[in-house]
């Protein structure tokens, strides 16, 4: 694992190793500095997390500075991932991005209604995941400040050239 350096922090959370891998490739394309981060289910994202808050004062990765988190995940789902960080009082305010399949009307009130930030479907080509992964970088990281983070500007322009990864696959 690289040592992390101070930049954007971004979990995704997701089941499925192709959305992993052009989710991956997504951010390469927009050239991003970030580190990104990745775990295959809830119950994965619930062991790193609290393995984060843990070791807070120790050379643990810090938090994530923002969330994507897939729905329909085996053991633990997306809703109960995001039910789960919407009740930790040190977490509840990681904005969490439900980037999922689903279109379905009940998904989306769902996700809502349990503290998701947005909810965006997963585009069905790579060129458009590219588009909104960079729609997604330019709002949460650009154009809003992030909880934990001064000024999102200042971390990005002192990231390092490239972008840092982080995998617990």
């Amino acid at each position: 694992m690289k040592e992390a350096k101070k930049s954007v922090r971004i979990l995704i959370v997701d089941d499925d190793a192709d959305d992993r891998l052009l989710i991956r490739k997504a951010f390469d394309e927009n050239a991003l500095m970030c580190q990104l981060e990745f775990v295959e289910n809830g119950e994965g994202m619930v062991r790193l997390l609290t393995h984060r808050l843990a070791a807070r004062d120790s050379d643990v990765p810090e938090l994530p500075n923002l969330i994507l988190l897939d729905l329909n995940m085996p053991r633990m789902d997306g809703r109960e991932a995001l039910q789960w960080i919407k009740k930790q009082s040190t977490l509840k305010h990681i904005p969490v991005v439900v980037l999922t399949a689903s279109d379905a009307g009940d998904d989306i009130r769902n996700a809502y209604d349990l503290g998701g930030s947005s909810f965006v479907v997963k585009p069905s080509s790579f060129d458009e995941l590219v588009g909104t992964v960079g729609a997604i970088w330019k709002y949460w990281c650009e154009i809003v400040n992030l909880p934990g983070n001064a000024s999102n500007k200042a971390l990005i322009e002192n990231a390092p050239s490239g972008r840092d990864e982080l995998s617990n696959e």
